[in-house]
């Protein structure tokens, strides 16, 4: 019986940007227990970081660089080079948000919301994929083959529920989910879109995929609040956006390009 290589990511070399964070993580271990090669590319190592280097010694290497910073993205490919050569799959998730426990003015009323804050949201989160595309993405181009995949969100289709923190402001509060994060998501989509038409001739599919909230030991009213608002009536496990991640990667997305998959257990279809 053939084996079927459908779906098959263990030829491929994979740049996963934010990789200090949770998904980022998440996204690393799926691809590397696949046999992939992987990249992960953050500002530092998170400790978790050590055990992807500890577990996958011949499969796997940090990469310290900062996505706002097209220079120290070009020393960051002549580091992959050198060890792993042309990538073929790049994973844009590195992105911030505001805290809820950020000072006042960050998650106060919109019309206080901080110029700095904006600039600071944008330069990682819509910027720093740019870049990301520029510099790597340019590389598949030029080799004629490549996967980007660009994480938007829920917030980048939708507006946010500002409902969803009425417990913050029944005690007291003055808590809005913030405008930069939503923003900078929606930019996402259209970046994606350019890109795939842009490099489509030279075989590199640029898609998105829009991801709803991860558990991750919120608050329970908070939790309360979130999972009596999407349909599925909870929030996505760390591991429940790796297939579409992988799905994209491989083989089995070929003639897909410019598409936004969404995966958000219901929230926008309501």
């Amino acid at each position: 019986m053939a084996i079927d290589t459908l779906f098959d990511v263990s030829r491929e070399v994979v740049l996963i940007t934010g990789v200090a964070g949770q998904l980022g993580h998440e996204y690393a271990s799926a691809f590397l227990t696949r046999g992939a090669c992987v990249v992960g590319l953050d500002i530092r190592p998170s400790p978790a970081n050590s055990t992807l280097e500890n577990d996958y010694p011949a499969n796997y290497m940090f990469c310290a660089a900062d996505v706002t910073s097209k220079v120290s993205l070009e020393r960051a490919l002549t580091e992959i080079a050198s060890n792993f050569g042309t990538l073929t799959v790049i994973v844009n998730n590195a992105a911030i948000d505001s805290p809820p426990s950020a000072p006042l003015e960050e998650n106060g009323p919109f019309e206080d919301y901080p110029e700095a804050s904006w600039d600071k949201v944008m330069d990682v989160n819509l910027k720093g994929v740019y870049l990301c595309c520029q510099v790597f993405g340019a590389v598949m181009a030029k080799a004629g083959n490549g996967s980007i995949i660009n994480i938007a969100s829920i917030y980048g289709v939708v507006s946010p529920d500002q409902n969803l923190y009425d417990y913050r402001r029944a005690r007291g509060e003055v808590f809005y989910k913030p405008v930069a994060y939503s923003a900078s998501k929606s930019g996402i989509l259209n970046l994606t879109r350019y890109l795939a038409v842009y490099w489509a001739k030279q075989n590199v599919r640029v898609n998105s995929l829009t991801i709803a909230g991860v558990f991750n030991n919120q608050e329970q009213a908070f939790l309360d609040a979130y999972c009596g608002r999407i349909p599925v009536g909870r929030m996505a496990s760390i591991d429940e956006y790796n297939g579409s991640v992988l799905f994209l990667a491989s083989k089995a997305s070929l003639y897909m390009t410019g598409t936004n998959i969404v995966v958000d257990g219901g929230w926008t279809a309501i």
